[in-house]
């Protein structure tokens, strides 16, 4: 029997977050960092064993809620698909990405550089003190292709595939990796868990962003597809490098190079083959990306539609009562 019912909680949860964006207050996932905050000054110490426990337990306790939340719609398929369209809701980040990149933007276009360069650390964890017009724009389109694929399609794949306890592990596991999964001296090997399960679960979303970043983009799709091919793998991440490669090709500009971040510098590969990237790039990102969600809900929609609509699995039903 298809999951109707999943199908339509994604495009309504997917709706909402065009409408709404994310809720000004009390936000669930700001709810859910300010616990892994706590359980990490209990948990912490410089290994790695103890940073899999603290995933495991968030991962897993949203998962869990996840699953519980399913359970109590029960066979109701108006229930499953509200409280799929609100977990989608909370999950999705893509309307609230718009406005931060539209707002930097506004920024420059008014000559107020400096104001362009703060209003961008919401968006990106390089220094900005010093970056020029060019590489603000650069930074708000490389964050638009990031997060499009991060805070859009990924998430709609695993709510396609696994429901509700899939959008919510996913988003916890996303949210754990903003928060220990980078290098530092804290959290180079407590945060190693929550980077590799985050790359673990938006290896598909990654992939299929790309593809539709290239769909969404037909006159430039063989480029999107090239700058693909040649750049993704010398990025420092495997995923976001098919996003911005992806980007850079479909909008003809070159991405990458070098980021400051505190005392440390990277230089990344150039992605693309076009000019340098321009503040009036930056809504030709946004309209992009606004193509690329909502091919993505069209497409896990489906695949949504098309998965079997099936019970919890009766061990884990009797752990939920």
């Amino acid at each position: 029997m298809a999951d109707l019912a999943r199908a339509a909680g994604l495009a309504a949860g997917y709706a909402a977050d065009r409408l709404l964006g994310d809720p000004r207050r009390w936000h669930p996932v700001a709810g859910f960092g300010a616990v892994a905050a706590r359980l990490e000054r209990r948990l912490y110490a410089d290994q790695r064993t103890r940073g899999v426990l603290h995933v495991a337990v968030l991962v897993g306790g949203a998962a869990a809620l996840g699953g519980l939340a399913e359970r109590l719609a029960g066979g109701r398929p108006a229930a499953r698909a509200a409280v799929t369209a609100l977990a989608t809701w909370a999950v999705l980040g893509g309307r609230s990405l718009e406005r931060e990149a539209l707002a930097v933007h506004g920024h420059v276009a008014e000559s107020d550089l400096p104001a362009a360069r703060q209003r961008l650390t919401h968006l990106v964890g390089r220094s900005t003190a010093a970056l020029s017009e060019s590489e603000v724009a650069r930074a708000v389109v490389e964050s638009v292709a990031e997060n499009t694929s991060d805070a859009v399609v990924a998430p709609l794949l695993l709510g396609a595939v696994g429901g509700v306890p899939g959008l919510l592990a996913y988003r916890a596991a996303n949210t754990l990796d903003a928060m220990t999964g980078h290098h530092s001296a804290r959290y180079e090997r407590f945060g190693w868990a929550a980077a590799r399960l985050d790359d673990l679960l938006n290896l598909p979303g990654a992939r299929l962003a790309g593809l539709l970043t290239a769909a969404c983009s037909p006159a430039t799709a063989r480029a999107a597809l090239t700058a693909w091919r040649r750049g993704a793998r010398g990025h420092p991440s495997p995923n976001a490098g098919v996003a911005e490669a992806a980007f850079a090709g479909a909008l003809g500009i070159r991405l990458g190079g070098t980021n400051t971040y505190g005392g440390r510098t990277e230089h990344r590969v150039v992605l693309g083959d076009g000019r340098a990237a321009a503040p009036a790039d930056i809504p030709r990102a946004v309209r992009l990306a606004r193509r690329v969600g909502a091919a993505a809900a069209l497409v896990t929609g489906v695949l949504a539609a098309a998965m079997p609509s099936r019970r919890l699995p009766a061990g884990i039903s009797r752990l939920l009562r």
